[in-house]
């Protein structure tokens, strides 16, 4: 008898005593274990397969990314265009290699530029519209609107390649017309001055995520470098909650990245829509507690949410360095914990001034790809949904909870003043005093 029919025969066994003795996980392993044995059986004995040279691999990958988009978390461009140029985008040459035009390629964070965005095949990119927290009861405001203007007038001035896009649909659409669709996150719910109203307004400025919490507490919401021995609210406060259901209402999408893990478990808890983290990397491979724990990861799945792999090294292996394969084991981790169709990218370039080896820019996602095509759990159809799908995925589901509820009136009440009672020297008060003749 032939090496590959013994082979064969003893796989047949392993399959039918897995499906009598112990049932299906049993079987999903021996499925498994049969396809590893079967790839190393050649001219009739078992020997070892060379795997695809890296070249075959990234030739798969791009075909793959043709295919479908890829969708970025986060990436902190719009604040490094405020640090460098004071927003002025006249002289912006963003259609070059930033790594040949003073003063970007002195700068350690200059990984982003039209030219390596499609060499890394980005179908669609989130801008993060960030201001720091001391602007917090102050300008915030002010300067998040001035982001959100810029990442409107970048895309204005660079349309053979960019397209603003505002809903799932659109970023298909840009896709499928060559453009590398543009949307703009919010970070830190700081930017919204505790006003329900300026998150509407938001919305209607194209904002399609805003995650809740930055590195401090809002007034309404606890963060992560609050945890343990900092918690105000020991998660949200019912103000806070009432932002998540308005965020619902708007079909703006939830995101938990930078909070605290009290916050997270009382999103979910609430949350009528699935939620994303646009940057985080999890507890179990570094325990810190801007991370995702892995209960969080559990509910995650049951939320049908998506987390979003960061790529900053401190959050990958709690050191100043990583490598690909970092950021490879946190993909797969979310995977085993949360499924596949709940694993993502989200970058953090330009926020970040070291990357990990093997992704020095946006140029080298295609490299992710062709280390999971190492991979045999990794099919076509999951990197797909790794790539781009499973944010789709998630967005739609947004914005049919958003359809389901147009019949809620907005949530309008005022963040209670003794939540804010401390913050009002830049105040005015109201209503008016209309025997004041300053008012």
């Amino acid at each position: 008898m032939s090496a590959r029919r013994r082979c064969e025969r003893g796989i047949l066994r392993l399959l039918f005593a897995a499906m009598t003795r112990w049932g299906i996980v049993l079987v999903s392993w021996a499925a498994w274990a049969s396809w590893a044995l079967l790839t190393r059986v050649e001219g009739g004995a078992l020997t070892d397969r060379e795997a695809p040279s890296l070249a075959e691999r990234l030739e798969h990958a791009r075909a793959i990314l043709s295919e479908v988009p890829l969708i970025d978390g986060h990436n902190d461009l719009v604040m490094n265009i405020r640090t460098v140029l004071e927003n002025q985008l006249e002289d912006f040459p963003f259609d070059k290699n930033l790594t040949e035009v003073e003063p970007w390629a002195s700068r350690s964070n200059c990984h982003t530029d039209i030219p390596r965005l499609r060499a890394g095949q980005v179908g669609a990119q989130f801008w993060s519209a960030y201001v720091p927290c001391r602007s917090q009861y102050k300008n915030a405001l002010t300067q998040t609107l001035e982001q959100i203007d810029v990442i409107h007038r970048l895309v204005d001035k660079f349309p053979e390649d960019l397209q603003l896009v505002t809903s799932s649909e659109g970023i298909l659409n840009a896709h499928a017309h060559g453009k590398i669709g543009c949307m703009v996150g919010v970070e830190g719910g700081h930017s919204m001055d505790s006003s329900l109203g300026t998150l509407r307004t938001f919305y209607r400025q194209g904002v399609r995520y805003m995650t809740l919490t930055h590195m401090c507490n809002t007034p309404w919401a606890d963060n992560s470098a609050a945890e343990p021995e900092h918690l105000e609210f020991d998660g949200l406060t019912a103000w806070g909650e009432t932002v998540v259901k308005e965020m619902n209402r708007l079909g703006m999408l939830v995101d938990i990245s930078h909070v605290a893990s009290q916050t997270m478990n009382d999103v979910l808890d609430i949350t009528r829509a699935p939620v994303i983290f646009s940057h985080s990397d999890t507890r179990a491979l570094c325990n810190i507690t801007r991370n995702i724990p892995d209960d969080v990861l559990v509910r995650l799945h049951e939320n049908g949410g998506i987390a979003m792999v960061n790529f900053l090294p401190d959050f990958l292996s709690c050191s100043s360095t990583a490598t690909l394969q970092d950021v490879v084991a946190h993909i797969n981790h979310i995977r085993d914990i949360a499924g596949p169709d709940h694993v993502g990218l989200g970058s953090d370039y330009e926020g970040i001034t070291t990357v990990p080896e093997g992704l020095e820019d946006v140029s080298k996602y295609p490299y992710i790809f062709a280390e999971l095509l190492l991979d045999p759990k990794w099919t076509d159809e999951d990197l797909k949904k790794l790539a781009g799908m499973n944010l789709i995925r998630v967005f739609q589901e947004v914005e049919r909870v958003r359809d389901q509820l147009a019949g809620e009136a907005p949530w309008d009440a005022f963040i209670p003043s003794e939540d804010v009672a401390d913050h009002l020297d830049c105040v005015n008060p109201w209503p008016l005093d209309l025997k004041d003749p300053l008012t």
